[in-house]
C-alpha cells in the first residue's frame, strides 16, 4: 500500500499543495477541494491538531534576573515552553506555511504593526491557543483522539466531474 496518494503531481508539487491546504484549513477552518486531496489533508491536519492537543498546556515557569535601564537588578517571572512543546512547535513551523494576519478595514498601519509585532507564526499560535484547548476539552468528554475534521460531499465539479467536498474542522 502506498504511503500517500500521488494526486497526479510530482513530489515537490504534491508536498507544496498539501502544505498549503493544511495551512489554510487550520487558519480558516474550512476549505473546498477535491475528495482525494481532502482525504490526504485530513490525515496531516489530524496529526498537527493531535500535537497541539497534547502540548497546549505544557509550559514551565521560571524566574529571570536582569538589569533594567537604570542598572537596578529586577526579577521577572517568565513562562516558557517545555522542551516537548518547543519540539512540537518547531515540527509545526517546519511544515505549515507562515500566513500573515490581515489588516482590518478600520485599522491604521501603526496599529496593525503593533498588533502583529510579536506574532511571528500566527498559524502555529492559533493551533496552540485556540484549537488545542478546544479539542482537548472535547476529547476529555469523549475519551478519544483524532477525528477533528468533517467532509461534506458537494457533487461533481463542472468540467472534469471530480468529486468536490468541503473539509472543515469540527
Amino acid at each position: 500500500m502506498a504511503y500517500q496518494r500521488k494526486l497526479g503531481r510530482t513530489a515537490d508539487q504534491r508536498k507544496a499543495l498539501l502544505r498549503g491546504l493544511v495551512t489554510n484549513l487550520i487558519w480558516y477552518g474550512r476549505i473546498e477541494t477535491t475528495e482525494a486531496k481532502a482525504k490526504e489533508v485530513r490525515r496531516i491536519a489530524d496529526r498537527m491538531i493531535t500535537l497541539a492537543v497534547k502540548e497546549c498546556d505544557n509550559t514551565v515557569a521560571a524566574t529571570k534576573e536582569t538589569h533594567n535601564d537604570k542598572g537596578q537588578l529586577v526579577t521577572l517571572d517568565v513562562v516558557n515552553d517545555a522542551p516537548s512543546k518547543l519540539h512540537a512547535r518547531r515540527l509545526m513551523m517546519a511544515y505549515l506555511y507562515d500566513l500573515q494576519e490581515q489588516k482590518k478595514a478600520d485599522e491604521s498601519k501603526a496599529d496593525y504593526k503593533e498588533r502583529t509585532k510579536d506574532n511571528k507564526h500566527p498559524v502555529v499560535e492559533k493551533l496552540f491557543r485556540e484549537i488545542g484547548p478546544k479539542y482537548k476539552a472535547r476529547n476529555a468528554e469523549k475519551n478519544c483522539s483524532g477525528g477533528y475534521t468533517r467532509i461534506y460531499k458537494l457533487g461533481p465539479r463542472r468540467g472534469d466531474a471530480a468529486e468536490m467536498v468541503i473539509l472543515e474542522l469540527i
